[in-house]
């Protein structure tokens, strides 16, 4: 694989990848909370804000598969947000709902 992608390339292209029905980023909501690389290879950590969220496969795909597409190998790990990223990406959400999913 020829791995030209740095970390800010990364963390630009991801950014504006937007939920489905919250008119904010995955980024900006707390969801995509880290992105590393390490030996050639793009490692996502995603926070959802309670486990099994029934668009949690949806959400890592707009993230993951554009980042495949460039020939990047990616992990995905996923976590649940602490109590203040809750608060946080509820309130976030509350502004910026459109509804439908």
């Amino acid at each position: 694989m020829n791995f030209n992608l740095s970390e800010m390339d990364i963390r630009e292209a991801i950014g504006h990848v937007k939920h489905p029905a919250i008119d904010h980023s995955l980024v900006d909501l707390g969801i995509v909370k880290d992105v590393t690389i390490a030996a050639q290879k793009i490692m996502l950590t995603f926070a959802f804000p309670f486990p099994n969220i029934p668009i949690g496969a949806q959400l890592i795909d707009s993230v993951r598969l554009p980042l495949e597409n460039v020939g990047a190998e990616v992990e995905v790990q996923t976590t649940v947000m602490k109590p203040a990223e809750v608060q946080k990406f509820l309130a976030m959400e509350q502004d910026g709902w459109k509804g439908g999913v």
